[in-house]
């Protein structure tokens, strides 16, 4: 009982922490910098993680992967992260930081061959902060926010074809800010808000195939289908220097007019074990933006024989959605299970290259990144600390624009404890 108070007292801790979300100008955009259900551990290894079922990690981003866990282990692991951000534009270099908690999330056995999980995840992050010069005064923006995702899912196995679900509850605000502030000293400030209450489905599939004890291949997928979202979005005008209320421009229910996109993921990995182990994997992500509706907001108090105005196009001008490919490879390797400390620790390295979602006045967004990691076992049992490393670069193409180079800094801690084993009393 005092376990899962505390398990309890975590989640509400992190579903109301005040976390700093990464920053990126691109985050302007859209619903901002998309994740990937990725714990530290597999950042670790280039975000990998459809084809993965060891049962001492959790894995998030594949639900049949639960069915695969010891029917007397419970699970549950924390991440946060650090991110230093430069970014170059035209010559002008800035510099920025980031980060905070970033997941949690829970593991535990219902039946021999059958699992479940629990957590909260971020799907989007929004953060920045940049401005210019204008025409007889200055333009600044700034943004917060992004969506979070509270899931529970279930898995279960049968032959080593496993099955599994995550439904989760999406739910956030992004706020994207345009101030104008004239020579004579007059400020205004337009305010794009969109606040989502949603929910969601991800279904996983696993087949595991031995050919004897020690070697392993699985396969893995995973489907999430195309949806309209459900909240509301508006945008208002309001003078700083003057005391009113702000003036709403546009208002809208969001249902029928903004959707989530069909999105695929599939991935191969081969795991042996022996006096060692190692573990490698590739991993391919699909999500279908391009028919995925991001509906303009237009002005409602146009003047009579004028066109309405698009503000959706004035707070983020020039913006549209691409289909986002994302190709990730990694690996682990522990020297010797039953080694010196040394040999027990668990050695990571990954990378990836991903075409994203957004397309900014025809330029297409691309994200590079390289990553490693160390997994420390503790010495009273078989709880992991996974430190790790990321180096990420974003840039657009044809048109250069802004080019940002991310240095991430990952910790996460997996509890792994047997707590369903009743000792016996002679």
């Amino acid at each position: 009982m005092k376990r899962l108070k505390l398990i309890l007292a975590s989640l509400v801790a992190v579903l109301f922490a005040s976390a700093q979300n990464q920053t990126s100008p691109y985050s302007m955009y859209g619903y901002g910098i998309l994740g990937d259900r990725a714990t530290s551990m597999q950042r670790q290894m280039g975000s990998i993680g459809y084809a993965m079922n060891s049962g001492r990690q959790i894995n998030v981003m594949n639900p049949a992967s639960y069915a695969a866990m010891d029917s007397l282990t419970f699970l549950f692991d924390l991440g946060a992260d650090v991110s230093l951000l430069w970014s170059e534009e035209n010559g002008s270099r800035e510099r920025s930081t980031g980060g905070g908690v970033d997941y949690l999330t829970m593991q535990f056995p219902i039946s021999k061959h059958m699992g479940g999980s629990i957590g909260l995840l971020p799907y989007s992050s929004v953060g920045y902060a940049f401005g210019n010069d204008i025409f007889h005064g200055t333009l600044s923006n700034q943004g917060s926010g992004g969506i979070n995702q509270l899931y529970l899912g279930y898995a279960g196995e049968f032959k080593g074809l496993s099955l599994g679900f995550n439904l989760s509850y999406d739910f956030g605000n992004i706020v994207n800010d345009v101030f104008t502030t004239t020579q004579s000293g007059g400020q205004a400030k337009y305010e794009h808000v969109m606040q989502i209450r949603d929910w969601n489905i991800n279904i996983g599939a696993q087949y595991t195939y031995r050919w004897n004890k020690f070697h392993k291949v699985v396969a893995g997928v995973t489907y999430s289908p195309k949806k309209s979202m459900r909240g509301k979005t508006w945008v208002t005008a309001q003078e700083t220097a003057q005391d009113v209320e702000p003036d709403t421009l546009a208002y809208m229910k969001m249902k029928g007019k903004y959707y989530s996109p069909t999105s695929i993921g599939a991935g191969i990995s081969y795991t042996f074990e022996k006096n060692y182990r190692l573990l490698v994997e590739a991993d391919l992500t699909w999500q279908q933006w391009s028919k995925a509706p991001y509906s303009a907001l237009y002005d409602d108090k146009k003047l009579e024989g004028q066109r309405p105005v698009n503000v959706s196009q004035v707070l983020a001008p020039g913006m549209k959605f691409n289909d986002r490919t994302r190709f990730a490879f990694g690996g682990e390797f522990v020297p010797k299970v039953r080694g010196a400390y040394w040999q027990r620790m668990a050695y990571r390295a990954g990378a990836s290259f991903a075409n994203d979602y957004l397309n900014i006045n025809g330029n297409k967004l691309r994200e590079v990144s390289v990553s490693c990691g160390l997994g420390f076992p503790t010495i009273e049992g078989k709880t992991m600390i996974n430190l790790g490393l990321e180096w990420k670069k974003r840039s657009a193409h044809p048109q250069k624009m802004i080019s940002e180079n991310y240095f991430n800094i990952t910790l996460g801690v997996n509890f792994n404890e047997v707590w369903f084993w009743q000792r016996k009393i002679h």
